[in-house]
């Protein structure tokens, strides 16, 4: 039964159900990665709504090198995104089981990499932390852009502001009042309930998941990443063996 749930839940065939699944699961390692990654670089990683503010400040303060670093980071995460879009066309064309799982068999890969070398490091020089967050960044864009393609642009889950916009619009149809002495024949305004259900719970996993990736990074330090990258490899576990299988 698990074997069959995990399968189903990264597999090529999709659903509503799988679709919600994994961008809960997504929602949570993103908000840990994020928060923790912050306590080790002092940088939010999936931010850049924040990152493009900053450079247009730097800009105007004249703090070039401030400037090329949130450049770098934006071009870092839009990196990301754009490897996504590759990886999933690649094993699309050769219609593997695995498609959507290279992403985030390279994203658990990344976590594993920051995990031990910040732990090996012990005081990590500025060189790299910035190399840290150049990463961080990288594999922000490319988890955003795997739940974004598995759900035609319908699902994000690093992408917080956008969630919290959406809650927003769903309360005001719901709350909206439907009765009109003018028009009484007019369209009704509902409010989507299993949506707003669906990122309220988006919201609640990403602060869940940013809430242990803080209180991980503050005890365990780098290691709190090795976690986040295990759960991915479940995940992604079942249909990259099976089409490794087929290949052999």
């Amino acid at each position: 039964m698990p074997a069959t749930y995990l399968r189903h839940l990264i597999g090529t065939e999709r659903s509503q159900r799988a679709n919600r699944h994994l961008a809960l699961v997504l929602a949570f390692i993103a908000g840990g990665t994020d928060a923790g990654g912050y306590l080790a670089v002092r940088h939010y990683t999936s931010h850049m709504s924040g990152v493009l503010s900053s450079m247009a400040d730097d800009l105007a303060l004249g703090e070039i090198s401030l400037l090329m670093a949130g450049f770098t980071a934006m071009l870092a995460f839009l990196t990301g995104a754009a490897c996504t879009a590759m990886l999933v066309n690649w094993g699309r064309r050769r219609r593997l089981r695995s498609e959507y799982a290279f992403p985030l068999l390279l994203e658990s890969a990344l976590l594993v990499a920051f995990s031990v070398m910040g732990a090996s490091l012990g005081h990590p020089r500025w060189f790299f932390l910035s190399l840290v967050t150049l990463l961080l960044c990288f594999t922000m864009g490319l988890q955003n852009a795997i739940i974004t393609k598995i759900s035609h642009a319908e699902i994000r889950t690093t992408h917080v502001t956008g969630i919290v916009t959406d809650i927003g619009i769903e309360l005001g149809k719901l709350l909206y009042w439907n009765r009109s002495t003018r028009r009484p024949d007019g369209p009704m305004v509902l409010g989507d309930r299993k949506k707003l259900k669906l990122l309220s719970s988006l919201i609640g996993m990403f602060f869940l998941g940013g809430l242990m990736g803080a209180l991980g990074f503050r005890y365990v330090g780098f290691l709190f990443f090795l976690p986040l990258a295990a759960m991915l490899l479940i995940l992604v576990g079942i249909p990259t063996v099976a089409d490794l299988r087929e290949a052999h």
